[in-house]
């Protein structure tokens, strides 16, 4: 039984290889396993949490690989469905700038990934996770959309289902319906994890204090704003904290959120539940929380890749103990 599903996209992602050049220059490119509720599996899977990845992917080579190299990294695919006719999504990156790469997104029509359906997962197994993972972005269309609602009434805001608010615009007809739907997704998790924009779409403001009593006050148990090279805020019922972000020399942007949410998980799973804490335990809780998870987000910003350079519990322990415990 896993510990941990993730339900979202997935696709194989293209990096330049070249900082500071746009697609129109001249590159080399490495391809890593793509799609962000997938790399928080791998990153969760790298720290030793038992970790599915519920995804669905194209009939051709590069669905293949991505199952091999989810195999590779410990994550259990028994729920990567496989879409005949179907081309697995390509996203490819152009280092320009490191710090918030361009990204070309080959999704087709119909991408494979919104094709999951309620019957791929278990009822029973819905309702006895440890943790649930869900992308907002899952919610914006096809069946995927409808079997994720089924899936978190089932559950009930049972600890541990998480909610990453990972707005697409894209992916919506209009801001108001991706508020509309973030408010109904907040109020059915008990963890909410955005960054600020993400926040500003899902309850109107990107101020963290105001936003972390917003989604609070939709029904989240804890509220995780992203606060960029800032830090982070974890904000229970009671007064949260800020943790800083490490320095990093930045080579991509994009896999670093993931990487934390993957450590958020594996903090939330190994370590005592926020509720029954006293307020100093809780305090220094969430602080610990915060630092693991943003110092895993530092570790893949200093790297290529987004899963394929997910630390392992070895390289966090080292950069946890390299890194001054500093407190916003």
């Amino acid at each position: 039984m896993p510990q941990l599903v993730t339900v979202g996209r997935v696709s194989v992602d293209i990096y330049a290889e070249q900082p500071g050049a746009g697609f129109e220059a001249q590159q080399s490119f490495v391809k890593s396993v793509g799609g962000s509720p997938t790399n928080v599996a791998v990153a969760a899977a790298r720290l030793g949490v038992r970790t599915a990845a519920l995804t669905a992917v194209g009939d051709d080579g590069f669905g293949a690989y991505v199952r091999a190299r989810l195999e590779a990294h410990g994550v259990d695919t028994r729920w990567v469905r496989t879409v005949p006719g179907s081309l697995t999504p390509l996203a490819v990156v152009a280092l320009d700038p490191p710090g918030s790469p361009t990204v070309a997104f080959y999704r087709g029509a119909v991408p494979p990934d919104t094709q999951v359906t309620t019957d791929l997962l278990p009822e029973q197994v819905v309702r006895d996770l440890p943790a649930l993972w869900v992308s907002h972005a899952t919610l914006a269309g096809g069946p995927v959309a409808d079997a994720v609602r089924a899936w978190l009434a089932v559950r009930g805001r049972a600890r541990y289902t998480l909610l990453d608010l990972d707005h697409r615009p894209a992916l919506w007809p209009d801001p108001d319906a991706a508020r509309r739907s973030a408010a109904a997704a907040v109020a059915a998790c008990d963890v909410v994890i955005g960054n600020r924009e993400e926040c500003r779409v899902a309850v109107g403001t990107d101020d963290p204090d105001v936003a972390a009593d917003a989604l609070l006050a939709a029904g989240g148990r804890l509220a995780v704003d992203k606060l960029g090279p800032v830090g982070v805020q974890l904000a229970p019922a009671r007064q949260g904290v800020r943790v800083p972000a490490p320095h990093v020399d930045v080579v991509c942007g994009l896999g670093a959120g993931d990487a934390f949410g993957g450590a958020l998980v594996h903090g939330l799973l190994t370590g005592p539940a926020l509720p029954g804490l006293g307020a100093d335990e809780e305090r220094q809780r969430l602080t610990d929380l915060g630092r693991t998870a943003s110092a895993a987000g530092a570790f893949v910003a200093a790297r290529l890749t987004c899963s394929d350079d997910m630390p392992a519990l070895a390289d966090l322990t080292a950069a946890l103990a390299d890194a001054p415990e500093e407190h916003a």
